[in-house]
């Protein structure tokens, strides 16, 4: 479980192939000296498991299922991804809850800025905008944000200059690819409607 505050931003040293999956190789000297082999990390909003540690470097395994449902396939050497270590029982929740399991791809449709602030507009596959709400949560690339406008296949969220400078969030270019995962609570509550609807 996660809290969608990313903690850092690291560097991809290597994407290797690795039938019918990859390896994934990321660089950040502060999180590799606390990491142990096991641990869960968030690789930009996909919880992955640390397979190998060396130096500064730890590695992470990607197969087929989080390739299709993910931007992690995308990614080559000296791309940035945004990191954020599992949630601690007693930890201070900052964000949402967020567990990890990427739903989906949107892409950027369209990037508003002003000055150093600004608005993006998200477009996503219709059916998943049941589980949006204005003012509700979203994680985009790992990064807890607060929906501003729902419409029925796009959303939009408002991203202070300190976001945009500390996440990959900040290099997005409209058409770029992000994973997302809606709000667990909105899963639950769409599972437990669409069941009153059944017949």
């Amino acid at each position: 479980m996660f809290t969608g505050l990313v903690e850092k931003l690291a560097p991809v040293v290597d994407l290797l192939d690795e039938p019918p999956g990859k390896r994934l190789v990321v660089r950040d000297a502060e999180i590799a000296a606390g990491a142990s082999l096991g641990d869960s990390i968030a690789v930009n909003g996909c919880c992955l498991t640390v397979i190998d540690l060396t130096g500064d470097t730890f590695t992470f395994e990607a197969g087929t299922e989080t390739l299709s449902r993910t931007n992690l396939g995308e990614l080559s050497a000296g791309s940035s991804v945004n990191l954020e270590r599992s949630l601690r029982v007693g930890d201070r929740l900052g964000g949402h809850f967020v567990s990890g399991h990427i739903d989906f791809v949107g892409h950027l449709d369209a990037r508003e800025d002003d000055g150093q602030w600004s608005n993006f507009w998200f477009r996503v596959p219709r059916e998943w905008t049941r589980q949006m709400v204005a003012k509700g949560s979203i994680a985009i690339d790992g990064v807890s944000l607060t929906l501003v406008d729902v419409e029925v296949d796009r959303f939009s969220v408002a991203l202070i200059p300190h976001t945009l400078e500390v996440t990959t969030l900040g290099q997005l270019s409209p058409g770029s690819r992000v994973n997302l995962e809606t709000d667990l609570l909105a899963k639950y509550v769409e599972k437990q409607l669409a069941g009153q609807e059944s017949p």
